[in-house]
């Protein structure tokens, strides 16, 4: 199984009614995106959140962690195990910072 299929309930959840997000399978997991551009994903061990290198600090401070699929950290990109993603305080934070940075963006064809 690549990512818990409630994982990807409760993000749905968290993300709510988002005109322009859709879901698409990448990376072993299944991210959600805003007009094209990646807000978070989950995996097998957890979820992770493109919150974007200017609100990556208050991510962190939040209690996230920063990424790093291969070893080498991904600016603007957070992740939570399995643990924090428990964390509905966590994941409402993380969520918001990650749909302001997609909004923020350019929407991809």
């Amino acid at each position: 199984m690549p990512y818990p299929e409630h994982f990807a309930e409760t993000m749905r959840a968290d993300l709510g009614v988002e005109p322009g997000l859709a879901e698409k399978k990448m990376f072993g997991g299944l991210c959600f995106l805003l007009h094209g551009n990646m807000v978070c994903g989950v995996m097998k061990d957890g979820a992770m959140y493109r919150v974007g290198k200017p609100r990556e600090a208050a991510a962190l401070a939040a209690g996230a962690q920063p990424l790093s699929f291969t070893g080498r950290r991904m600016g603007g990109m957070v992740e939570v195990d399995a643990a924090a993603f428990e964390d509905a305080a966590l994941r409402v934070k993380l969520t918001e910072l990650s749909l302001a940075h997609a909004a923020s963006l350019p929407a991809k064809g």
